[in-house]
């Protein structure tokens, strides 16, 4: 089976920051329960997938997390392997120009010119476009969220069931169990 490896390292560092934020933890404060010394530049490209974790520093970073490693392994996993070839978010530009949350305002005025600035982009067809997952992430950037809480708010906003979807990803790109 060939993977993504790019996409696998991005994954396993959104879920090392995702954890460190739900534990409340700088890299800082993370940084100083580690066992072995590492700089916070070194965590920080761990957490942005730029960088390569070996096993063992995995293990240390978990257990410094209060996390069995064998538990964020599994989210990873369940993000990254998945049946099913498709994985792209659809969004309704006009449902986002529309919206109101502030963290979306660098993605609302992206929403705003492109619907301007194409002959037909208020209409329903040219409204909707389909976002890969090197799309998402970057907006997710932008608007200062993790890519998994965007894909959920824009789910939201665009419409879909208000259920909270389940979200693999394939080939880089965020997939819902949901999806038809």
């Amino acid at each position: 089976m060939l993977f993504d490896v790019a996409v696998y390292q991005r994954v396993l560092g959104d879920e090392i920051r995702r954890l460190r934020k739900k534990r409340g933890l700088t890299r800082k404060q993370l940084n100083r329960r580690l066992q072995s010394d590492i700089s916070l530049q070194t965590l920080a490209t761990y957490e942005l997938g730029t960088r390569q974790c070996s096993m063992v520093r995995f293990v240390e970073i978990c257990l410094a997390l209060d996390e069995l490693p064998h538990e964020l392994i599994a989210r990873v996993h369940e993000r990254v392997f998945t049946d099913s070839p498709r994985g792209r978010v659809r969004i309704d530009l006009r449902q986002v120009v529309r919206d109101d949350h502030p963290e979306l305002l660098p993605l609302r005025r992206w929403a705003r010119d492109r619907l301007d600035h194409h002959p037909a982009g208020h209409t329903a067809g040219a409204a909707e476009v389909q976002l890969d997952f090197a799309a998402i992430e970057r907006m997710a950037e932008l608007c200062g969220l993790d890519t998994v809480d965007l894909i959920s708010l824009l789910r939201r906003i665009g419409g879909t069931p208000s259920e909270p979807p389940v979200y693999h990803q394939v080939n880089g790109d965020f997939e819902s169990e949901n999806d038809d």
